[in-house]
């Protein structure tokens, strides 16, 4: 038999080859442009805590994870670069330097300015809606964030942080944190030592167990939330100025304190109060103590932090100490890194917060029920990063103390606390990619089995814990 084919033939079946050839080659693009025009889209749909600030890089040329297990959580390297004040430099960062003399003022600047910007979008639902309102909230942006952040000479430095609110419509400060270091030593060791201000209790702590850069890392600002918590805990943040001084000595022993006083960045000054719950009488002083231990592939600290203000809601103190409400937050912290299989680190954290109050302000003026109040908040979590690409972390969080009707008062629809008891309780489950260092994209979830002091029909109004479950999906994108 005569398998030789014609021409005609050969021109048909060259012409199918081709074909079926071109056809291959597209599918074969389309599984590559597919998954990036995927992921470029959730990048923009679903684009404050500091991350890794593109403008740190710049100045070290170290990558993000030069600093970081993964952003925001600080390695090693990350805290020694923030207790030396953010100034460490690559040996080819171009600087503008003169010596300086007698008479002669010194200059060390960075050639460019230490500038970066960060763009957030999110999508948030919860299991049922907030009554009158949609369900599956869109931003974008949630926040667009502006960063001086670097060197500003060879012993000052910062983090500065201004951010766009789409809620509120304007820029505003955000986290601030600006410091002085310096090394010398003491009994032959070495002693670092500094001035820093910052505008939020523990902002300027080195690890990641304590609340300012706390689990989790990512937040909607459309859920709802709680509404009681220590003062250390978030309610004072950016709402305060406080100046401090620290050290560390010989690489284990970290000690600071600090003094605060209200600031209210969108009120009128000189400061009148009205319309903000904390308004400090005098100073509040806050103070850490911490002690690390290091091998080549452990990391372990345990401390202890706390604060104490005098306070009146809604108005400048004129009263007294005696008039003012007293707020006095003892915590314990402690944080473990285990770096496993070379390139992953199993971390463990957790702190638990004691605050006592004495209301006596809010007694008289019938904001509170009872003077002495307690609350006790414990937050443990356990994270895994898979190299630097991936993380999941699993959290638990429970809040419990004095229950008050006048102070936690029940039929308000969503914030409302029924029976007056502050008790919340649940869990939080992360996930964490990083297709570029300087690109997160995140899912999670949010799960309460106690609300406001219920677990069904906290409110009043018929709403039940589960009811404020929530997903939350998150993008950053830094440069």
């Amino acid at each position: 038999m005569d398998i030789r084919l014609d021409t005609r033939q050969q021109s048909a079946l060259f012409s199918e080859t081709k074909k079926r050839f071109q056809i291959k080659k597209v599918a074969n693009s389309l599984l590559v442009a597919v998954p990036i025009m995927v992921l470029l889209f959730f990048s923009a749909v679903n684009p404050p805590r500091v991350l890794a600030v593109p403008s740190y890089a710049r100045q070290t040329g170290l990558a993000c994870s030069g600093c970081h297990y993964a952003p925001p959580e600080l390695n090693p390297a990350g805290r020694r670069f923030k207790l030396l004040g953010y100034v460490d430099r690559g040996d080819q960062t171009k600087t503008v330097t003169s010596e300086g003399k007698k008479t002669h003022a010194a200059l060390d600047l960075l050639a460019s300015l230490p500038l970066s910007v960060m763009l957030e979008a999110s999508f948030t639902a919860t299991k049922s809606p907030v009554p009158a309102t949609q369900n599956g909230n869109f931003e974008f942006p949630q926040d667009i964030s502006l960063f001086l952040a670097g060197a500003w000479t060879s012993n000052v430095g910062s983090f500065l942080q201004v951010t766009y609110d789409t809620q509120a419509d304007h820029f505003s400060m955000d986290n601030t944190d600006i410091r002085y270091a310096n090394k010398t030593k003491m009994s032959g060791k070495e002693l670092v030592y500094g001035l820093d201000l910052n505008n939020n209790p523990t902002l300027d702590d080195l690890w990641n167990s304590t609340p300012a850069w706390g689990f989790p890392w990512i937040a909607s600002d459309v859920a709802p939330t709680p509404n009681a918590t220590p003062i250390i805990n978030g309610p004072l943040a950016q709402d305060v100025a406080g100046i401090g001084g620290y050290a560390m000595w010989d690489s284990h022993l970290y000690l600071d304190v600090a003094i605060y006083r209200s600031e209210h960045v969108n009120g009128p000054q000189p400061n009148p109060g009205t319309g903000f719950t904390y308004n400090i009488l005098g100073v509040a002083p806050y103070w850490r103590v911490a002690w690390q231990e290091s091998t080549g592939t452990t990391q372990f600290e345990i401390g202890t932090y706390g604060m104490h203000m005098k306070t009146v809601p809604n108005g400048v103190p004129t009263g007294g100490v005696d008039l003012a409400d007293g707020y006095t937050d003892w915590a314990f912290d402690t944080q473990f890194d285990r770096s496993l299989f070379r390139k992953d680190v199993l971390s463990l954290r957790g702190t638990y917060i004691r605050e006592n109050s004495q209301l006596q302000y809010s007694c008289n003026n019938g904001l509170a029920a009872v003077c002495e109040h307690h609350l006790n908040t414990f937050m443990p979590n356990v994270e895994y990063h898979f190299g630097n690409r991936y993380t999941g972390t699993f959290g638990w969080f429970i809040t419990q103390g004095t229950a008050d009707t006048s102070l936690y008062p029940g039929m308000i629809a969503v914030s409302g606390n029924a029976n007056g008891d502050p008790r919340s309780a649940g869990y939080i489950a992360n996930f964490s990619y990083w297709p570029w260092q300087n690109l997160q994209l995140a899912a999670q979830y949010t799960g309460y089995t106690r609300f406001n002091g219920g677990a069904t029909n906290y409110d009043g109004a018929g709403r039940n814990a589960s009811a404020n479950n929530t997903i939350y999906l998150d993008v950053k994108f830094l440069f």
